[in-house]
């Protein structure tokens, strides 16, 4: 039936280990005989696509990651506040079946429990995100919820006796709902308040936690004020999405800058941002689809990055809403300026940066309908995936390997030898009832996808520090509700206590962690240059 089928077919029953073991031994043959050095039939390109064997620096930092609303659960226990998605997802129609996170994963219980996950798969460092109305119940007042307080310093120590460092994402989408009902991030004053909660959590866990993210992929908060598929929902047409740029970086230079001036010295932790992209290509050799190429980048990436390394947004996304406003009939432009203040706020304030990414698409030149405004309409581009390409359990993602390095090339390119760690990388597939225990789809994706990042710091010299598995488990995935898995770990959503239950790919995974990438050779171990053996290492 050829490998591909086997790849995407589905088991309806819980596996035993014995047998994933076999399962994947199998998959890793029958790897071998149709793919010899590569891991996807449709990427067998020598120069690019061959598996490189080596290892990443003795201070690589590897990582599961998972966020505060997506798997704590919890929703309004021991005096947490209301956050925006509680709102939304509570609001009909929002949803994938009216799912909610007000119990997710309910690791908001499970600590011990996410611990020995994680001990299991070998990571030095767990992501994982504050929610803000935990400590803050109103965003707004100096008083913090000790309830919220504790469950942090209870999760930070847990992760620290098990010899597992803690990567703190402040805020990763839980606005709170109080804060939004004043005009949330387009209110000049919710950089203060977001300051004043960053401080409280550098105050209360910095002693403790030495790497902290200040946002997680701003450009989807911001799109949460223009697409209206994630909270808060809104639909407002060109502006709103600027001005929340705006003040997201504005926020996140005045929460660095505390850190540097009162805590940096006796805590000795480094504070950076999460920026999320696709890589894209040129769907021709014209100027105006590399033209385009280059806008989606700087939009996406850029207009977050170039302020705070560069001190302003990119050149061609100033030119590029410019031209559109005064085509719209204003007299300035949709995207505020910096002033000279905000420059000296905003360069230079980031120790390192993190990279989201999942896929590549193809991107053309193609002039938007000038009215309504929008961000995508300012881009003038079309995108989309090739059908060649390998598919999985969500329609945006398409696993494109090359993609992860060619976009780490680029950042390096832009902003030159900042550290830079992998902070998402994942695939997902879909299943709401019965358990997907033999992910071999996982295990293709997360062996070629930090295969590239291995080139990208051998071949490329980038700066790479880490790479972050998305995501330890099964989540509550935003609009997709829980039909959209993710995760190493299998979480049952129809049992009220939430097993987690491991999935083939945490072998493959832990394997990879533990042997620091990809070693050629190894004294108890067995290496050629297939990657059977690559992989049949992992089952000794």
């Amino acid at each position: 039936m050829g490998i591909a089928m086997f790849i995407v077919s589905r088991s309806s029953k819980v596996i035993p280990t014995v047998v994933i073991v076999s399962v994947v031994l199998a998959f890793t043959k029958a790897l071998d005989e149709k793919y010899g050095d590569y891991t996807y039939t449709e990427f067998q390109e020598p120069d690019r696509d061959r598996l490189l064997y080596g290892t990443f620096p003795e201070n690589f930092t590897w990582a599961a990651a998972t966020a505060a609303y997506q798997i704590e659960g919890a929703w309004d226990e021991d005096g947490k506040g209301e956050s925006i998605w509680d709102t939304f997802t509570h609001e009909p129609g929002h949803i994938y079946m009216g799912h909610t996170g007000d119990v997710a994963c309910d690791s908001y219980h499970k600590i011990d429990e996410d611990v020995a996950l994680l001990k299991k798969l070998n990571v030095t460092h767990y992501r994982f995100s504050i929610s803000w109305t935990r400590l803050f119940p109103d965003g707004m007042s100096k008083k913090v919820n000790e309830n919220g307080l504790k469950y942090y310093e209870r999760l930070v120590d847990a992760l620290i006796a098990a010899n597992i460092e803690p990567m703190v994402t402040l805020y990763h989408w839980d606005l709170p709902q109080s804060i939004q009902d004043v005009g949330g991030w387009e209110n000049d004053f919710v950089a203060v308040y977001f300051n004043a909660y960053a401080e409280m959590c550098f105050m209360k866990l910095g002693d403790r936690v030495k790497l902290w993210i200040t946002f997680n992929e701003p450009a989807v908060v911001a799109g949460g004020y223009e697409g209206g598929m994630k909270a808060p929902g809104f639909k407002n047409q060109g502006s709103s999405v600027y001005r929340v740029t705006h003040n997201m970086l504005r926020a996140h230079a005045l929460a660095w800058h505390t850190y540097d001036k009162s805590y940096r010295e006796a805590q000795g932790g480094k504070v950076g941002i999460t920026l999320n992209s696709d890589w894209v290509v040129p769907a021709t050799d014209s100027e105006e689809d590399k033209q385009a190429v280059e806008r989606f980048l700087q939009f996406q990436f850029g207009r977050f990055a170039h302020p705070i390394i560069h001190g302003d947004y990119p050149e061609v996304m100033k030119k590029q809403v410019l031209e559109k406003s005064h085509e719209q009939g204003l007299s300035s432009s949709r995207l505020p300026s910096f002033n000279d203040d905000e420059i000296n706020l905003i360069k230079g304030t980031a120790d390192f940066l993190g990279v989201n990414h999942y896929t590549t698409r193809y991107i053309a030149h193609q002039v938007a309908e000038l009215m309504p405004p929008s961000l995508s309409g300012d881009q003038d581009l079309k995108g989309w995936h090739d059908e060649k390409w390998p598919k999985c359990g969500v329609g945006w993602l398409r696993p494109v390997p090359w993609g992860i390095r060619q976009l780490l090339k680029w950042v390096k390119a832009e902003y030159g030898d900042i550290p830079i760690y992998v902070t998402e990388n994942g695939i997902a597939e879909v299943s709401e009832d019965t358990p997907t225990l033999n992910d071999t789809w996982r295990i293709q994706y997360y062996t070629a996808y930090i295969n590239e990042v291995l080139k990208a710091y051998k071949l490329d010299d980038v700066d790479i520090r880490g790479y972050t598995a998305w995501s330890l488990m099964d989540n509550f995935e935003w609009a997709d509700g829980y039909k959209s898995r993710f995760g190493l770990y299998y979480v049952d959503f129809n049992d009220p206590n939430r097993p987690r239950k491991p999935k083939a790919s945490t072998e493959i995974f832990s394997q990879i962690v533990r042997n620091n990438g990809f070693p050629e050779k190894k004294a108890d171990t067995k290496f050629s240059s297939s990657l059977r053996s690559t992989l049949s290492l992992f089952f000794p």
